[in-house]
């Protein structure tokens, strides 16, 4: 019994060189021989996935996440709802967003090259009647100056991006043209009576 007193010892000496600690083995007697058991650590069961579409509660489309394995074997892609990430798949992804990237840009200095269309345009001349001094019969309006633009650059704009100050009097007014997020063109509207 000594001896195996002796290897226990040995064998426990050497566990504790890899960083094991007594709490981790098991030592099992059997008449001259021991047995170490290494305690394995549950081992983490979780996928790294790309969501396909819109998963409540769990994230957005084209959102990176992990997973427990059995919520991804069982549910997300039975029903197509994700996919395990993969080296091609995540260049392919790359590639996809630099690709919108570069279309986002490009729509952005196109922007840019149009609202410095408009500013240099100078001033849209727009006639109203006129009543009595400064004052106009109805008010000047988005749709107005969208046919103006319209007349005059052979451009078409929506209505819905021109915002005009209220305008009831002859004068000089500026308009705003938010052609983009980032790109505001602001254009001159010169009301006359006739």
């Amino acid at each position: 019994m000594a001896t195996a007193t002796v290897t226990a010892a040995s064998t426990l000496s050497w566990l504790h060189s890899f960083g094991g600690t007594q709490n981790e083995t098991t030592k099992v007697a059997d008449k001259n021989r021991v047995f170490v058991v290494f305690a394995q650590k549950k081992a983490k069961k979780t996928r790294k996935i790309i969501l396909k579409e819109d998963v409540e509660y769990l994230g957005k489309k084209g959102q990176l996440l992990d997973v427990k394995a059995g919520y991804f074997w069982n549910y997300l892609l039975p029903m197509g709802k994700a996919q395990i990430i993969t080296s091609s798949l995540l260049k392919e992804m790359k590639m996809e967003e630099e690709r919108i990237e570069a279309e986002k840009q490009r729509v952005k200095e196109e922007a840019q090259q149009l609202a410095l269309i408009f500013e240099t345009v100078g001033a849209f001349k727009v006639k109203r009647k006129g009543g009595k001094g400064k004052q106009i019969f109805g008010s000047v309006t988005a749709q107005d100056l969208v046919d103006i633009i319209k007349a005059q650059l052979q451009r078409d704009v929506d209505k819905r991006i021109v915002f005009l100050p209220e305008i009831r009097e002859t004068g000089e007014y500026v308009a705003e043209l938010k052609l983009h997020p980032e790109v505001t063109a602001r254009v001159r509207v010169n009301v006359y009576a006739n």
